[in-house]
């Protein structure tokens, strides 16, 4: 009996929604800007310029100052704590989002409504660059070895939620609001929602503990001098891991949140409901499976998941595009196969990612390796897809998927298993 009692563990809701809403601030307010982007761009972009490049232009530069936001948030957080860190990053965000919704028009001011659109976008790009690395250093250093990956799971629990919402808000949106409306007031709605929730996970984030680890190692934190070399010096096979499953992981998130939906429209004729509707529901599925993948990491590895992951879809994402054509049936299978796989990486990304790397390193090592690949392969894919649409040759991106989930697979093999390391 005081066996059984002993064994009971109680999950933290509280601290682990708390931990997680930054991310789920974050995601929904980065899906609401590629939603309505074509309101940005007529709203804030002169009327004669080539609007919508330049939304999305602005849209993938903030993604180049996410390395400069994990290595500035990442050193704070590990020389002035985790929960300091993480009020900031929703700080930035959250005002991020508040600017866009009440900026001026570009007949209003010309010019620099999108100069400001710029700067908001930028605070946001480096907030999210801090954000990642210190939620999962936070996540991981509460959590009990033997349960990392359960708590890991609600860091994307909560951006699956976002990316759901994101796209339900703009559905209602757009069916509640004539195209006039939209375009006068209606497009301000969303960034609105966001900096309120931004406000509400302020709230929720002061209350928050500051984690045993970082207390114990601060001041070996505050000793370390040159700590991104340090990280290249002392962890090179920790940078190269993580890099090499960041690299399939990024395109992944891209190609099944971003990249199929116009290839499913625009080159494969997929009726746009159906698509939606598709991945709706595969977001759901997205959302249901993180904690039991995350439960699943702790009892047999982190190893074993991330290798079935990259294997998989090394070998069928380019089957899977083969599926990609007009019927609800077909889109369920290539989007539901495709981010149920996913799941056994984004269920412990957090847990994996922290086990990598000290904790006098942990925020800094994580927040400038990860967005580095994140901003160069990720901020990139929109492009790569492009270009090979231009030259007729869209279904190469996923032999482009295929190549990165080799080098993920070949770096996780020698991956040592972490699951039950001590990060203390």
């Amino acid at each position: 009996m005081a066996v059984g009692v002993r064994e009971r563990h109680r999950l933290p809701v509280r601290e682990l929604v708390a931990a997680s809403v930054g991310n789920a601030v974050e995601w929904y307010d980065w899906s609401v800007y590629a939603t309505f982007s074509t309101y940005l761009a007529n709203a804030l972009f002169a009327p004669d310029s080539k609007k919508l490049v330049a939304t999305f232009a602005t849209y993938a530069l903030a993604f180049f100052f996410r390395p400069l936001g994990g290595f500035l948030l990442g050193r704070f957080a590990d020389v002035r704590g985790r929960r300091p860190a993480m009020i900031l990053t929703i700080v930035l965000m959250a005002g991020g989002s508040l600017a866009i919704a009440v900026l001026p028009t570009f007949a209003q001011v010309g010019w620099l409504a999108p100069v400001l659109l710029l700067v908001a976008r930028i605070a946001q790009g480096m907030s999210m660059g801090g954000e990642v690395s210190n939620a999962s250093a936070y996540l991981a250093e509460i959590a009990p070895a033997g349960r990392r990956g359960r708590y890991s799971s609600f860091f994307y629990l909560s951006t699956g939620t976002a990316v759901l919402v994101a796209s339900l808000l703009g559905y209602f949106l757009t069916r509640a609001l004539s195209k006039a409306d939209m375009g006068s007031y209606g497009w301000r709605i969303p960034f609105l929602v966001g900096g309120l929730l931004g406000l509400a996970g302020l709230v929720l984030r002061r209350n928050l503990g500051e984690t045993e680890q970082f207390e114990h190692n601060k001041e070996k934190a505050r000793r370390v001098r040159n700590p991104l070399l340090r990280t290249l010096r002392e962890y090179p096979r920790q940078v190269g891991w993580l890099c090499g499953f960041t690299l399939l992981s990024t395109l992944c998130y891209y190609t099944f949140f971003s990249a199929l939906t116009p290839f499913a429209i625009d080159t494969r004729k997929a009726d746009s409901s159906d698509v939606f509707l598709a991945l709706s529901i595969a977001t759901a599925l997205f959302v249901v499976l993180q904690y039991p993948m995350g439960a699943l990491a702790d009892r047999v590895g982190r190893r074993p998941q991330l290798l079935v992951w990259s294997g998989a879809t090394a070998v069928l994402i380019y089957p899977l595009s083969t599926f990609v054509r007009p019927g609800l049936g077909n889109l369920l299978v290539v989007f539901c196969v495709g981010l149920a796989l996913y799941t056994a990486m984004t269920s412990i990304a957090p847990a994996i990612m922290s086990e990598l790397f000290p904790t006098e390193l942990r925020g800094l090592g994580i927040g400038a390796w990860y967005n580095l690949t994140v901003a160069l392969f990720g901020g990139t894919a929109p492009l790569v897809i492009t270009a090979l649409a231009a030259a007729g040759a869209s279904t190469l991106f996923f032999w482009y998927v295929a190549l990165a989930a080799v080098v993920a697979f070949l770096a996780v093999l020698t991956l040592p298993e972490t699951k039950d390391l001590d990060l203390t």
